[in-house]
């Protein structure tokens, strides 16, 4: 497992504890198109500013795409430079597109001989890395998704029913239909249920050009639910993220969860 593919699940698995840290996130060139067969390209990428790709690129490793009709698709000319990693995207279907980058792995620490060692990496790696004789082990299991949504022609919402593993965002007004001016509600759930108390963040692009972050923090209420008021158009990023026991891994005592999502808000 490469440096790199490590640092970027560290940073996915570890999202913002405030709103000055790295942002992890995908940023589409578009969100609403029309047209015969339209493409999209996405940019992904781990930043100090909202969206400006200054520090380091999202690996493309975890890369689902959600076609309109249900069914997985692959992204075409997929590439990571030194800032940012980048993917294009032929839209054939009409509608709703849900792209995520979902990273599940494992953190583990043990001693041998006195000595302790640390792991990082996915949990099938996790199983061979752990010697016999270790003592002390502690195993945190981690989950982190990253999206975005694209639609082609007519709003749709096969691909965006929740796939009941971790956080996942369920928009009770489509992701793809938020305007300036008004209200939208979602609901966050965690494997497939409503999550009561979670801390969201969400902040406007264009934090390089703002003294401030200006971070809207909202929680979620007993149904999982929140409303955000949307002020200005433009992209907005949303985040969260909690813990658990709810494990998968036959070791874990614990789970980590984050999530983040990119948002077009279009103007009136």
């Amino acid at each position: 497992m490469t440096r790199s593919f490590l640092l970027a699940l560290t940073l996915i698995i570890a999202l913002p504890a405030t709103s000055f840290a790295h942002k992890v996130w995908l940023r589409p060139s578009q969100t609403v198109l029309s047209g015969p067969e339209p493409w999209v390209t996405v940019d992904a990428a781990v930043s100090n500013d909202l969206f400006y790709f200054n520090h380091f690129p999202l690996r493309l490793d975890g890369l689902e795409i959600i076609a309109p009709s249900g069914e997985e698709v692959s992204a075409q000319n997929e590439s990571v430079g030194k800032y940012r990693s980048v993917f294009d995207l032929p839209l054939t279907e009409k509608g709703t597109y849900r792209i995520a980058i979902v990273n599940r792995g494992a953190f583990a620490s043990w001693e041998v001989d006195g000595e302790r060692k640390r792991f990082r990496g996915s949990p099938k790696e996790l199983a061979e890395s752990i010697p016999s004789d270790a003592t002390n082990v502690r195993v945190t299991e981690s989950i982190g998704r990253i999206e975005t949504f694209v639609t082609n022609g007519a709003p749709s919402t096969e691909s965006i029913q929740p796939a009941g593993e971790g956080v996942e965002l369920v928009p009770l007004t489509h992701p793809n239909d938020l305007y300036a001016g008004e209200t939208t509600k979602f609901r966050l759930v965690v494997n497939g249920k409503p999550a009561e108390g979670l801390t969201i963040t969400v902040i406007q692009g264009g934090t390089r050009y703002r003294d401030a972050q200006e971070a809207k923090e909202l929680t979620t209420d007993e149904n999982g639910e929140f409303s955000v008021a949307w002020d200005e158009p433009g992209m907005y990023w949303l985040e969260t993220s909690t813990e658990d026991d709810d494990t998968s891994i036959p070791q874990a005592t614990s789970r980590r969860l984050s999530y983040a999502a990119t948002l077009e808000v279009l103007p009136q």
